[in-house]
C-alpha cells in the first residue's frame, strides 16, 4: 500500500523554522508578523522609537485582514510603561503623517469603547521603500550571476592544432 506524504505548506515551514529560532514555547503564547521594511526605513516614515513599539503593538492585534485592531490606549500605555496621555500625543502624530487611521467610536449613551486602527497609509508609505530593496536586491543578485559567470573558466580545445 502506497502512503502519500503530504509537502509541508510554506506557512507551516516558516511556522517550524520560527518555533527552531524562537522555541514551540515562546511560538505558542503567540507571534506577530510585521514587514522588515517598517522597521529599516521608520525614520523615512517619520517614525521614533516608541511610535514602532506602539504600531508593534497594535499590529499584535491584527490578525486578518478585516478584523481591524482595536486595544484600549490605557492597554498599550501599559505595555510600553507610559502614560495613556502619551499614546494618545503618539497616535495622532502618525495620524496626522497619515501612516494610520483612527476610527473612534463614541457612544454618548454608553461612554466610548475602543479605537479601530488601520494602516492603510503606514502600507502606502511603505511600498515605495519595500519596491526600492527589491529592486536593489534583484540588481545585486544578477550582477552576482554576471560575476560568477565571468569567473567560470572555458576550456577550450584546438583539435586542429599540430601535435593533437
Amino acid at each position: 500500500m502506497e502512503e502519500t506524504v503530504k509537502a509541508k505548506s510554506p506557512d507551516v515551514q516558516a511556522l517550524k523554522q520560527n518555533e527552531k529560532k524562537w522555541t514551540p514555547t515562546l511560538m505558542k503564547a503567540g507571534w506577530s508578523a510585521i514587514p522588515n521594511i517598517i522597521i529599516e526605513k521608520q525614520r523615512a516614515l517619520g517614525l521614533d522609537a516608541l511610535d514602532v513599539n506602539i504600531l508593534l503593538h497594535l499590529i499584535q492585534y491584527w490578525w486578518t485582514e478585516d478584523n481591524v485592531p482595536r486595544p484600549a490606549v490605557g492597554t498599550i500605555a501599559e505595555a510600553l510603561n507610559v502614560t495613556p496621555r502619551t499614546i494618545q500625543k503618539r497616535i495622532t502624530s502618525m495620524q496626522k503623517i497619515g501612516l494610520i487611521k483612527r476610527d473612534e467610536r463614541r457612544h454618548s449613551k454608553f461612554g466610548s469603547q475602543t479605537n479601530l486602527y488601520r494602516f492603510d497609509g503606514l502600507i502606502a508609505a511603505c511600498t515605495p521603500h519595500a519596491l526600492e530593496k527589491i529592486a536593489a536586491a534583484k540588481k545585486k543578485a544578477e550582477e552576482e550571476k554576471d560575476r560568477v559567470k565571468r569567473k567560470k573558466p572555458k576550456l577550450v580545445v584546438n583539435n586542429d592544432a599540430p601535435g593533437s
